[in-house]
């Protein structure tokens, strides 16, 4: 009698087919149902569906103004480009095809999940790729890491990547329903529910109207107050009804005034300034545009895209400087914004703005 081999088919327990979870209705709604918008290598039919109609798959993000960050910062064969704000590697992927395999990328970006998927794509792009788990203010300790005394391209988006914004658990959108965590770093202390729980009416108050022009931002500081004394805003449902309180507003009404209220929704403004908090990011964009000119090879280009007057006013600012301190030869003389193709295939790009500078070369000494 032969032995039967324990590896055989035929001895192996039967292996039972996992169904999907079920969803209501014809399509799914919550972001970790659309499994197709996550599997894009088997579904590549969605991405051209969803992009045809304006909209970005989920887990994924359009980037922004690459032709003109392309043009502006002339990466070449053989140089070395940091991607200061890594995401979903949009921008990085163009990069590297025109680097090739003898120039090197630098990625950074502060959302570890993010990095590592992101790194698994950029492995199969065939150059040399590194990536650091840092915020962009860290590009000098970068680049001692790496053994570098300058770099060719310097490239920061400051925007939040549409992944991040879809993903209900981050907390970023005032249009899904979820926990106001807000962070971009999962290793901050300081949730959005923390913040709020803890800010001062004046401090709030200043934010909004500094942060975001919010022209309601007294209103909105009292009435956040006003209710976290009787229960913790903890869920961005709260705090998206709170602000239509303070504006004296309801989705409804809203909706209905639009053309006369404007398209902008009442909650935007509080939700991006409670992230900038959060994460503190002007005061890393202030340290990264300080260090920033000192990491650049003679010559080397600098480029940032922004979203809102705060950060495009300190971009401006720190160019303008640089130029009248000599750190750099030229710098752009007007913002680059995207046109109108760009804004109806991608909506979220209606507010980006593309400032450059390229740093002093040795003959301009």
């Amino acid at each position: 009698m032969t032995t039967p081999d324990p590896s055989s088919h035929g001895d192996q327990p039967p292996q039972k087919h996992v169904r999907r979870p079920r969803y209501g209705g014809t399509h799914p709604r919550d972001y970790i149902q659309k499994y197709k918008e996550h599997n894009l290598q088997t579904y590549p039919e969605m991405e051209a569906h969803l992009r045809a109609k304006g909209n970005t798959p989920a887990g994924t993000h359009i980037p922004i103004l690459v032709e003109e960050v392309l043009e502006c910062l002339r990466p070449a064969s053989g140089e070395i480009v940091v991607d200061c704000t890594l995401g979903y590697g949009g921008h990085a992927s163009e990069f590297l095809k025109r680097i090739g395999p003898a120039g090197k990328l630098i990625g950074l970006d502060i959302d570890g999940v993010e990095l590592e998927h992101t790194g698994r794509r950029l492995a199969q792009e065939g150059a040399s790729v590194s990536l650091h788990r840092s915020n962009f203010a860290g590009i000098a300790k970068v680049l001692r890491q790496e053994n570098l005394t300058g770099v060719d391209v310097i490239f920061a988006d400051l925007g939040v990547s549409s992944m991040q914004i879809d993903n209900p658990e981050r907390g970023l959108s005032y249009k899904r329903e979820g926990p106001l965590d807000m962070r971009m770093d999962d290793r901050l202390q300081r949730t959005g529910a923390d913040l709020l729980r803890t800010v001062s009416e004046q401090d709030l108050t200043k934010a909004l109207a500094e942060l975001a022009d919010e022209p309601d931002a007294e209103r909105i500081a009292r009435r956040i107050v006003e209710l976290r004394i009787k229960t913790p805003i903890t869920q961005t449902s709260q705090l998206v009804q709170a602000i239509f309180d303070a504006k004296r507003l309801t989705a409804e009404t809203w909706k209905r005034q639009r053309d006369r209220l404007g398209s902008l929704h009442p909650a935007a403004r509080t939700f991006q300034t409670l992230r900038i908090l959060v994460n503190d990011e002007m005061s890393a964009l202030k340290a990264f545009l300080q260090k920033a000119p000192l990491c650049l090879r003679p010559g080397g280009r600098i480029g940032v895209i922004s979203f809102h007057s705060g950060e495009d006013r300190l971009v401006k600012h720190a160019f303008r400087d640089g130029y009248r301190n000599g750190l750099y030869e030229s710098t752009a003389r007007e913002v680059i914004v995207p046109g109108g193709r760009e804004i109806r295939e991608n909506p979220r790009s209606a507010s980006a703005k593309f400032r450059w500078a390229i740093a002093r070369s040795t003959s301009a000494s």
